[in-house]
């Protein structure tokens, strides 16, 4: 579905066209008052000998095209713009993983993120070939590694291997990964909503730095229509043994902290959403949630299309 944006980058600059009417207003005064000074110095028993003619409409032709150039020149000051949109048709999910510190935790094997990784390469290898994905990693910052793809092998490539240290900004990633779902699908109009897009959390929990509370960003992705299914990854009984630099030079410290999982906020986040909440405490468990993640993602994408299609809204 293709469409147009027409837009001003200076919309203020548009008052100036209440100047046409005013200027039309003006034009018609001063013939009123050149009508009445004629009459006024003349005699009107001399005036058909006077004047040979009358221009009739023509005399409005010149004004008519005055009047049209004022509004082209105003209506060019406002600075016009037309943007063209292509909204593809498919299904997206934003695949979002978290690379904080803790994800480097073993109680997972081999570690919590590459067992992430694992999940959700055979995730990406099952989903069906019309549907479309995205990968996002984050903790402090955040990184669009992947934009949304039908490219396979591109979002298993860019698929984490390490883990960074610093903490993580749950609310600010969620709201990037909205922010990608829904330039992906479009914008809904009335009788005609996006096509279906979700997104996949994977992360061990809890939400200690950035702006945005996951609460706020997933209150946001309900309002559009962009499910939030999470994935709690690790045990109360994680540890992860870290490497800290001192600041001088290369030395660092080793640091030893103890790194439980904290499912509160990732079920809150797929609460509020209207997505589903999976905890997966083993790899093997994590192989099974990310199955039935990808059934659960088919069928709410599958209800959303026919929705749109029977009822022209997603729910």
């Amino acid at each position: 579905m293709a469409f147009f944006i027409f837009g001003f980058k200076s919309p203020w600059l548009l008052l100036t066209l209440l100047l046409v009417p005013l200027a039309i207003w003006g034009f018609f005064a001063l013939e009123r008052q050149r009508s009445a000074r004629a009459a006024k110095w003349s005699s009107p028993a001399l005036l058909p000998n006077m004047v040979s003619g009358s221009p009739g409409p023509r005399r409005f032709i010149p004004v008519l095209l005055f009047a049209i150039a004022l509004v082209l020149l105003l209506v060019g000051f406002a600075r016009p713009e037309a943007k063209f949109n292509q909204a593809k048709d498919g299904a997206t999910v934003i695949l979002m993983i978290d690379t904080s510190g803790s994800m480097a935790a073993n109680d997972v094997k081999p570690t919590r993120l590459r067992a992430a990784d694992a999940a959700l390469t055979k995730l990406v290898d099952n989903m069906p070939s019309r549907y479309r994905a995205a990968l996002i990693t984050f903790s402090n910052g955040i990184a669009v590694k992947v934009p949304p793809t039908y490219d396979r092998k591109a979002l298993i490539k860019g698929l984490p291997t390490t883990t960074q240290l610093e903490g993580t900004a749950l609310g600010d990633a969620l709201t990037q990964a909205i922010k990608v779902a829904r330039k992906a699908v479009g914008p809904s109009k009335p009788g005609s909503p996006h096509p279906p897009a979700s997104i996949l959390l994977v992360s061990d929990g809890g939400s200690n730095a950035g702006r945005v509370q996951p609460g706020t960003a997933a209150a946001q992705a309900k309002k559009l229509g962009i499910p939030i299914s999470t994935v709690a990854l690790g045990t109360a009984s994680g540890v992860v043994h870290q490497n800290i630099p001192t600041g001088k030079g290369k030395q660092t410290f080793p640091l030893v902290q103890q790194v439980p999982v904290d499912p509160k906020v990732l079920k809150q986040v797929a609460s509020d959403s209207g997505g589903h909440f999976y905890a997966a405490p083993s790899a093997s468990k994590l192989e099974i949630t990310a199955g039935v993640t990808l059934a659960a993602f088919v069928l709410i994408i599958a209800a959303a299309a026919l929705s749109a299609w029977w009822f022209r809204r997603l729910v």
